[in-house]
């Protein structure tokens, strides 16, 4: 393997996704369940992705993980998978970017192909959704018309339709799950942001886990503290 190559994964829902790209290209994709499973299915995943690829990480030029939002076990999952592959002999020797799993709604499907506008949505618990707004040109570019929030369930038609936009996303119609394919589509938005330090990097988890929340409401302080 001689060109550069990008390991990509995402496991922000219910799927984990990863996959092998050259460029904008894609040379071999996996997803494997997250949950109910009884084992971590991710890793082995990669691993199995990797070899029957021919691939090592001395292959690999750039990790790309999903940030989220999303499921917090599964994003910790994929972000500790990242950072460890990124870090390799402990150098941090493999770039590492953050990508929005919103985004890899889009771009990791075929509404890539599609020029409109979108309100990819995933499920932020609590009778609440995660929002982020996008919108593919003629040349099948794909840029963001409205940042990530936390949107009421019963709001996001009237939201969507601000933006003249689609609502997709895993339960909406058509299903769409983020998929680390996307990866391949929105380069040159991934490489706008930098690669990120690995040593601080976190997943953007869009709100506190529901045990989280639990535990400072019964201990009335907060859980972590900077």
């Amino acid at each position: 393997m001689t060109r550069a190559l990008t390991l990509a994964l995402d496991a922000s829902t219910h799927a984990g996704t990863a996959a092998l790209l050259a460029g904008a290209e894609e040379l071999a994709a996996s997803e494997v369940a997250m949950r109910n499973v009884g084992r971590e299915t991710l890793l082995p995943a990669i691993v199995e992705l990797l070899r029957t690829s021919g691939v090592t990480l001395e292959n690999v030029a750039r990790i790309a993980c999903g940030s989220g939002p999303g499921s917090f076990t599964g994003l910790r999952i994929a972000a500790s998978i990242a950072k460890a592959f990124a870090f390799g002999d402990g150098a941090g020797r493999i770039p590492f970017y953050g990508v929005s799993s919103l985004l890899l709604i889009v771009a990791g499907n075929d509404l890539a192909r599609r020029p409109g506008r979108y309100v990819a949505v995933l499920d932020a618990l609590r009778g609440d959704v995660y929002t982020e707004a996008f919108e593919v040109d003629e040349q099948c570019a794909i840029g963001e018309i409205d940042g990530m929030s936390v949107q009421p369930r019963a709001n996001i038609e009237a939201y969507a339709a601000r933006f003249g936009a689609r609502l997709v996303g895993p339960d909406q119609a058509g299903h769409l799950t983020p998929h680390a394919r996307g990866v391949a589509r929105v380069q040159m938005l991934i490489d706008a942001g930098g690669p990120a330090d690995l040593a601080t990097w976190e997943p953007n988890y869009g709100r506190p886990a529901e045990a989280q929340v639990r535990w400072e409401q019964a201990h009335g302080r907060p859980l972590y503290t900077r």
